[in-house]
């Protein structure tokens, strides 16, 4: 499974990916910013895109809405976010985003969760 982490912090990036390859079926390439991920994707998804909501340059919901229309149901794109703000999520799922985690102590387990299918469980 192909997975874009697009995280500006790199210790966090590492982190993330990292843990996510601890499963072998899981093929993380890390991006510390949007328009590096972008010039990376020409035309094809990856299975997985994890965005930061706040990075440098574009945002992470600026990202989304220039990947938006390629995104299929064979696609996952999971927003993540430091802050717990509920507003912030509602215009997250207004504009299409489905699935978002918040960087707390149970970020990996919620990003392994979404990304296997079993998030209906785990939440």
């Amino acid at each position: 499974m192909d997975i874009f982490l697009v995280e500006d912090d790199a210790i966090y990036s590492e982190f993330i990916r990292k843990a996510l390859t601890k499963n072998s079926d899981y093929q993380v390439k890390p991006f510390f910013s949007a328009e590096d991920a972008l010039q990376t994707i020409n035309g094809k998804l990856p299975d997985v895109v994890i965005v930061d909501y706040k990075l440098p340059g574009l945002s992470g919901i600026e990202f989304y809405e220039k990947i938006k229309s390629r995104v299929t149901a064979s696609n996952k794109v999971i927003m993540l976010s430091a802050l717990d703000d509920g507003n912030m999520v509602l215009s997250f799922i207004q504009k299409g985003v489905r699935d978002y985690v918040i960087k707390d102590e149970n970020v990996v387990e919620s990003l392994q969760a979404i990304i296997s299918g079993n998030d209906e469980s785990y939440f």
